[in-house]
């Protein structure tokens, strides 16, 4: 993957050249050197990934890839930023953002959102592929892609607030959401082991790829219940996505007072994620 890094701070850049590096997640293409970014030059690179910081001098991450779209760049966008604030964020989804990295940078976070978005553009790669080997109609809609609708960026913005925005899952959670939403059914008149073999050639992998995004999700939800009980996200989610009993239990296991955490169940996830989104 070529990735180029538009960034105002020359040592965020510097991390994370070194971490694209030495992960081998792809090859640096190009980076802003610490100054304002030029997007023809970003245009040139050919770049399959943009890092790009949210808040800079000038022209902000949001008005870069704004650009840089209207210039037909159809590479894939990581912002990176420090900002909380909810509507900022669903701005930048709508703009075209795929994922966050929050500041500072954590080399984790860094390798795992990097390795996602890798997937999916090699993914939607192999259904081009695929649909131009078969003369498929004109622009048709990937069968296992997510469509950009301002539906699923809300969607984004709950899986992001709950910090589980870099786990692999998440694509596949947005998979079953669109599936669901274009046929007008519930998750509960479906059989989630048949649906994902539906969606997938893996099913048990893209089944407990989800899991592990759910239950990261409701890890940090129960984290922040610890640090702070009145958090808004706390108080949104632990009754919607996940049953407050059971969120409660995962914070008596942070706590060390119960042996084991609180269950999850994607569908309880799933409709709430749905409900969520259509508000």
């Amino acid at each position: 993957m070529r990735i180029y890094i538009v960034e105002d701070d020359q040592p965020v850049i510097d991390t994370l050249e070194d971490l694209v590096e030495q992960q081998n997640l792809g090859i640096i293409c190009g980076s802003s050197d610490g100054g304002p970014p030029d997007e023809q030059a970003i245009l040139s690179s050919r770049p399959d990934i943009v890092l790009v910081d949210f808040l800079m001098p000038k022209k902000d991450g949001i008005q870069v890839i704004k650009s840089l779209r209207d210039l037909s760049c159809r590479a894939k966008y990581i912002m990176i930023s420090q900002i909380s604030d909810k509507k900022l964020i669903e701005k930048a989804y709508h703009s075209g953002v795929d994922f966050f990295i929050s500041k500072p940078i954590n080399s984790i976070e860094v390798k795992s959102v990097i390795q996602t978005v890798s997937v999916q553009l090699q993914n939607e790669r192999t259904l081009d592929s695929i649909r131009n080997l078969f003369h498929f109609e004109e622009n048709p809609s990937p069968p296992a892609a997510v469509k950009p609708e301002p539906y699923f960026n809300r969607a984004k913005l709950t899986m992001n607030q709950l910090g589980m925005s870099g786990e692999k899952g998440c694509i596949d959670i947005l998979k079953i959401c669109q599936y669901l939403h274009e046929n007008k059914i519930s998750i509960y008149q479906v059989n989630i082991g048949r649906l994902c073999g539906q969606l997938s050639t893996v099913p048990q992998s893209m089944e407990q790829r989800i899991r592990r995004a759910i239950a990261k999700g409701m890890r940090n939800l129960a984290q922040l219940g610890i640090e702070d009980f009145m958090n808004e996200a706390f108080a949104q989610y632990s009754g919607s996505l996940f049953p407050f009993e059971e969120v409660k239990a995962e914070m008596d296991y942070i706590r060390g007072k119960r042996p084991r955490g609180g269950k999850i169940s994607v569908k309880n996830f799933i409709d709430g994620l749905l409900i969520v989104s259509e508000q």
